[in-house]
This record gives C-alpha cells, sequence and structure tokens, in this order.
C-alpha cells in the first residue's frame, strides 16, 4: 500500500480525522500518516521502538508540533522486548513467526538482536484515535487486544506472499465483536472501517474479492515454488 493511499481514500469518503497513530513508523519519509500530518496538520501519535529510527523521525518532524513520538514497542506486558532486525523488518523474538522468518526464511542471529522498552497499548491509546495503522510484523493484535479508542478507519499487516498473521483468527473475532468490517486490502495490509462511519459502493466490494481471489492465488503459487526449491 502506497503512503498516501490511507489519506486519498479518506478524504474521498469525506472521513473525520483529527487524530491519526501510526505504530510502527520505521521511515518517516514513507509513513502511512505522512499526508495528514504534513498536508492537514492532523494531530499524530507515532510509535517507534528502534532507537535510530527514533532520531530519524525526530528529524524530519522537526517543524511539526502536532508530532506525539513514542519510543516504544507495543506489546502484551509493560517490561523489556527483544528484537530482531532484518533489512525493513524489525519484529519481536518471541513471536510464533514473522513475515522475515517465513518470506526469507530468515533464521534469528543473536548479532540482529536488541532489546527495548515495551509497553501495552492502554498505556498509550488516549482513547481519541480517529485513524490508526499498525504494522508491526506480527505483533498487530496486541495493539487491538488494549485499544481503548475505536478508530473509524484501521489497517494492519495481515497478510504477504505466503505471510499469514500469527494471530489472524484473534483479529478477525474482535474486528467482528466490535463491528468492524473489511474496506478494502493490498498485498500485505487489510484496512477495516467501523460500520456505519461511510458508505461502501458496489464496486468497492466488488474490488475487494477480486483482491481477495489474487492475494489467494499469489500465496498459493508462493507456496508451491517454495515447495520446489526445497
Amino acid at each position: 500500500m502506497s503512503s498516501n493511499e490511507l489519506y486519498k481514500r479518506s478524504r474521498y469518503k469525506k472521513i473525520r480525522v483529527s487524530h491519526v497513530c501510526e505504530i510502527g513508523v520505521f521511515m518517516p519519509e514513507r509513513s502511512n500518516v505522512l499526508d495528514f500530518i504534513t498536508k492537514d496538520g492532523t494531530r499524530a501519535t507515532l510509535v517507534e521502538p528502534d532507537p535510530d529510527r527514533i532520531l530519524a523521525i525526530k528529524k524530519f518532524f522537526a517543524g511539526f508540533p502536532n508530532i506525539l513520538l513514542v519510543p516504544y514497542a507495543i506489546y502484551d506486558y509493560n517490561g523489556v522486548l527483544e528484537l530482531a532486525q532484518r533489512g525493513e523488518s524489525t519484529f519481536a523474538t518471541a513471536l510464533p513467526f514473522s513475515p522475515a522468518v517465513v518470506n526469507d526464511r530468515y533464521q534469528v542471529r543473536k548479532e540482529d538482536t536488541f532489546s527495548v522498552e515495551c509497553k501495552r497499548f492502554d498505556e498509550v491509546d488516549d482513547g481519541a484515535i480517529d485513524l490508526l495503522h499498525i504494522d508491526t510484523e506480527g505483533c498487530e493484535w496486541f495493539v487491538l487486544k488494549y485499544l481503548k479508542s475505536r478508530p473509524g478507519v484501521i489497517s494492519l499487516e495481515t497478510h504477504g506472499k505466503t505471510y499469514s498473521n500469527p494471530y489472524l483468527p484473534e483479529i478477525l473475532d474482535w474486528m467482528a465483536r466490535n463491528n468492524y468490517q473489511r474496506w478494502y486490502i493490498s498485498k500485505s495490509d487489510s484496512v477495516y472501517y467501523k460500520q456505519g462511519a461511510f458508505r461502501v459502493t458496489g464496486w468497492e466490494k466488488l474490488r475487494l474479492k477480486f483482491m481477495d481471489a489474487y492475494i489467494t492465488f499469489r500465496k498459493f503459487r508462493k507456496g508451491m515454488g517454495k515447495g520446489t526449491t526445497s
């Protein structure tokens, strides 16, 4: 999903967005909430635990008073969490699996790991988030689990190549219980909307079915490819 797709679609639907939150920012210039911040001056909470990325975010958004930077990982408890970094993928080593492990067959090496402070999301969430984007390489469930806000839009990484989020059943159950439905999907993310927030057109529903079929076919093809090369 391009960094401004959430912005363009939200503007088209005339969704009221006064507080955005992105968890797992990584590169600030590619933030999925960048246009909300720079074009509209929207209040933003940015969550990123990597020390190098924290410095980059502070430098990039130095002139924006509407930013709150939260320098922690989000997890199932308050404490310390071990992360591993593989290219652009930074994930908790305690997870059952992550995109880097599944898609790249990466095996965690000690030299790739570092420890950070982690918090439950109810320590961060003020209950007023309108749009939430989560890209935490498998920890997305731990955000939803402690989410106090009920945003109009929630975007999160659920799939990619042969990877499926390790907590996908919990995520789907939470969405159903809290009256969220899928709006659209990309090659890696699913974007949900709170029922009643806006109207989804027949074309959007048809496009979602097409993308579902494409993702299923793509996963099957990637899986077959791995099977023939193993």
